[in-house]
């Protein structure tokens, strides 16, 4: 086995309890090297979880905890930094831990507009460094499932898509909400990136976007703790909807909200239609399934009756569909993944597919639902994207291929 990629995490919030627990328990070919935040606590709180792993048996070495930064900056140990920070924020660490000669994974977004995405994408190639980042849940069993699915001409030539994701916000159950409704939040920019890169990856690249968008609420009430009645002024739009054209003639639309209320097995809603059939595809926020296909020769019959006219009771939306096992490795929550899969880029000189520039991609696309709803006007997208190869099986469950 090849030597460990050494990572330090910058940020020690919510998300980082899943990335301690993979990257000491999982991924095989990372080691932390060590971790910081700008409240002690968290650090101390993170090197103690990893601690616990250990102690039961987890083969990891305990990480250290750096005062800034900068120190996890120049520790020449260091080979790659884990961006965990809050969205405003990945923009500066990114661009100094790239600066400092660092290899960078962020969580998502590559930052919360284009012109800092621009900035981080011309550094990184001026310096010839790796960047990536999240989401890397298309890296999962499911996402990879009904990929294939797709490129096998299942359902045939895809026609479009239709994707939603709907909740009435994160201040019921986060510790710190807050930053949900500042800039570089907002229900697309959070969780639109989940679907936006599901999308390019089972569709390819896009070149125009239309939006409409609008803030429902000016101010939002926690009820969570530790901040439980405490008011967040509402700074970005909570309720955003559009089209996305593909370069393939696939056009699709997408609904992201922060608004409304929902049953909790509806909040995510995500299909492919083709000519010859549909898949359901799996809430893109996980790493499972279950993928379901539907096609006119797995009917028993069509209907006879305008099925408008036919008694209603619940509907069951899936009827009828068949699911399709899954044909990948990571069903379970496996976030980390994608920076298994660039460490192990960075050892064999491969690529890796969580890479920049479908971070760039996707950014843009996110971005333009506003743009165009400002403007009332397609907005043509600039970037470019071509797919990243599909995951290969390991028969190593935490080893990446070759």
């Amino acid at each position: 086995m090849t030597k460990p990629v050494r990572v330090a995490m910058i940020g020690v919030g919510a998300i980082s309890g899943i990335y301690l627990q993979n990257l000491t328990e999982t991924f095989r070919e990372v080691e932390l090297t060590g971790v910081c935040d700008l409240i002690p606590e968290r650090a101390e709180t993170g090197v103690r979880k990893v601690r616990e792993m250990v102690e039961n048996g987890a083969n990891a070495v305990i990480p250290k905890i750096y005062k800034d930064m900068y120190e996890a900056f120049s520790d020449p140990e260091v080979e790659v930094v884990l961006n965990l920070t809050r969205p405003y924020e990945h923009f500066e660490v990114t661009k100094q831990a790239l600066l400092h000669g660092k290899h960078v994974y962020s969580e998502k977004p590559l930052a919360v507009d284009m012109e800092e995405a621009d900035a981080l994408v011309s550094l990184a190639e001026e310096k010839g460094l790796l960047l990536g980042g999240a989401p890397d849940t298309f890296l999962g069993a499911g996402i990879q499932t009904a990929r294939r699915i797709i490129d096998s001409g299942m359902i045939g030539d895809v026609i479009g898509a239709n994707c939603a994701m709907v909740c009435h916000g994160h201040e019921t159950w986060h510790p710190d909400p807050e930053f949900y409704y500042k800039r570089g939040g907002g229900p697309m920019m959070d969780m639109g990136p989940y679907y936006v890169t599901a999308l390019v990856q089972l569709l390819g690249e896009a070149k125009a976007v239309m939006g409409m968008t609008k803030k429902s609420f000016t101010e939002r009430i926690i009820t969570s703790s530790p901040h439980a009645g405490e008011t967040i002024d509402v700074d970005v739009d909570t309720h955003l909807c559009g089209n996305i054209l593909f370069s393939s003639g696939a056009v699709a639309q997408i609904l992201t909200t922060f608004d409304v209320f929902y049953s909790p097995q509806a909040q995510a809603r995500f299909e492919v239609y083709g000519t010859r059939g549909t898949i359901a595809v799996p809430d893109p926020n996980t790493f499972g399934g279950p993928v379901l296909l539907l096609r006119p020769e797995d009917q028993a019959a069509a209907p006879k009756t305008d099925p408008a006219l036919q008694r209603k009771t619940v509907p069951n939306i899936y009827e009828g569909y068949k699911e399709i096992p899954l044909m990948y490795d990571y069903a379970e929550n496996s976030r980390a993944l994608g920076l298994a899969d660039m460490c192990k880029a960075l050892r064999t000189g491969r690529g890796f597919r969580a890479n920049y520039r479908q971070q760039h991609h996707v950014l843009e696309i996110l971005t333009s639902f506003t743009k165009s709803s400002e403007t009332g006007a397609l907005v043509p997208l600039k970037t470019r994207y071509e797919r990243s190869a599909p995951m290969q099986n390991n028969p190593l469950h935490g080893v990446l291929d070759s």
